[in-house]
Order: C-alpha cells, then structure tokens, then sequence
C-alpha cells in the first residue's frame, strides 16, 4: 500500500505545482509588427517565471484601448505616448503606460518618386487620420522642407496648420491601416513603421524621410490605472527591458525599430 501511495502523492504534488507555477495570466492586445512578435518572443521566458502569457493580435488603434479599459484585456502594446494622452481625453478612458519598449522611426513613402523634391506642384500626400499620428506626419513633412507650420512643436499640428506650402501639396488623410495599400494610388504617404513592416516596406532602406533617433514617439506597454502594480505586469515589464530583447529588436528589424531602454 505504502509503495502505491507515494507515486501518487508524487504525481499529486507534481500536477499542483505546475497548477501554482502557472497560476498568473496576461491578455494583452497587440498590432502584428512588430508588438506581437516581441511579445511572443519573451513568452517562453515569462512562462518560467509562472506568466502565462495570451496575445491578442488587432490591426486597429481603438478597440486595444476600448478592450483595456473595459477589463477585458489586461494590457495593450501598440501605441506612443502622445497617442495615449489623446485618447485618454477624447474617451474618458484611464490607462496609463508601465514602460517604453521601442521607437518605430516614422517614415514618408512612395511609389511615384525616388525622393520627395521630385514631388509635383499639387501633388497629394496621404497622412493618418488620428490626431497624433496626423500631426506626427505634418512635422515630418516640415522636417523635409514640404511645408512650414504655424507651431513646429505641436505634436499634434493638423492639416490647418500649415501657414506656407509651396507645392500647394493636398493633404488626405485616412485611416493609419490603409496607407500601406494605397500608396501607390497617392503621391506619396506617410506610414507607421509596424504598418509598413507588415507590408514589406524596409523603412531605412524605401523612406523617402524618415524620423531620427530624437522621436518622442516611444512605444509603450499599457493598463488600466490601478493594475500597474499586478506582478505580472512587473513581470511583463521586465522581461521587456533585457538584453535578449534588445538584442531580437537589433537582428530582426535592422534599424526600423530601435530600442527605447
């Protein structure tokens, strides 16, 4: 009887220890490039630590923030800080970042020219339709020489703006996802890295202008208000912050994305 008792309480203490190991979960919402794929890289890790780790892939800018702050999700990866701050005041919503993990140089596109002085008088230019991301494109437009705004500090500088333009270029703009797919029927377009990635694009290579390292625009990890604290979102964020990861940002992406730590 002895001998049949302690293979079991064996097996027993084994099945409750991977249960206690595995006790933590994370949701987290994440665009495809490069979020998803630096979160999948460290899920084997997290997994050691007891995270088990769940990501969710979105090709969208709203409904990660909608989804965190509705506690259906645990955290988001997609977004800058400017980004978050806008939608923070636009939506009533409460989230707030736990770390920078990278910047995504942003970059200006196109299929009809091989540099943007080539640009024609009324050309037209596509750029995001999202407040941040909009204003984002407007100064690097400026940086350019394209056009000159009223506040070149104005992280969120729209189309009104711009007070000289002396291609009179036609600003569009859209939806953040769609530029890739419609580059070719614009002048030119300006993309965000994770949406150029995924359709090919080699930003240090095909950008006709493309952000310098100074970007404000880090990408950040975030929650709800109030779970910032949760251990595994500590656990999350530390395992964001090796050097294993710097080193998968550095080999995998080549200078289109750029670590923020």
């Amino acid at each position: 009887m002895k001998k049949i008792i302690t293979p079991l309480l064996a097996s027993l203490v084994a099945v409750l220890s991977v249960g206690a190991h595995a006790a933590e979960h994370l949701s987290v919402a994440a665009t495809p490039v490069p979020h998803a794929e630096i979160l999948e890289f460290i899920k084997p890790e997290l997994a050691k630590q007891g995270v088990e780790l769940d990501v969710k892939v979105f090709t969208d800018y709203v409904q990660p923030n909608v989804q965190v702050e509705e506690k259906r999700l645990d955290a988001n990866f997609f977004q800058h800080q400017p980004y978050l701050d806008s939608f923070n005041k636009e939506k009533g919503t409460h989230l707030i970042s736990v770390a920078q993990v990278h910047v995504e140089p942003f970059g200006i596109y196109s299929r009809k020219v091989k540099a943007l002085s080539e640009l024609k008088e009324g050309a037209t230019v596509a750029i995001p339709n999202d407040p941040t991301n909009g204003g984002r494109a407007l100064l690097l437009l400026e940086k350019a020489g394209l056009i000159k705004l009223k506040d070149s500090k104005n992280l969120q500088a729209t189309a009104k703006d711009i007070v000289s333009n002396p291609k009179k270029l036609k600003v569009r703009e859209l939806e953040a996802a769609t530029l890739p797919r419609i580059v070719g029927q614009v002048d030119a377009a300006a993309i965000n890295t994770n949406y150029a990635l995924e359709a090919g694009l080699v930003p240090t290579k095909d950008a006709l202008a493309i952000e310098g390292s100074e970007s404000a625009y880090a990408n950040i990890l975030v929650v709800r208000s109030g779970n910032e604290n949760n251990p595994a979102v500590q656990k999350l964020v530390a395992a964001l912050k090796t050097p294993a990861v710097k080193k998968f940002i550095a080999d995998k992406y080549k200078g289109a994305v750029v670590p923020a730590f």
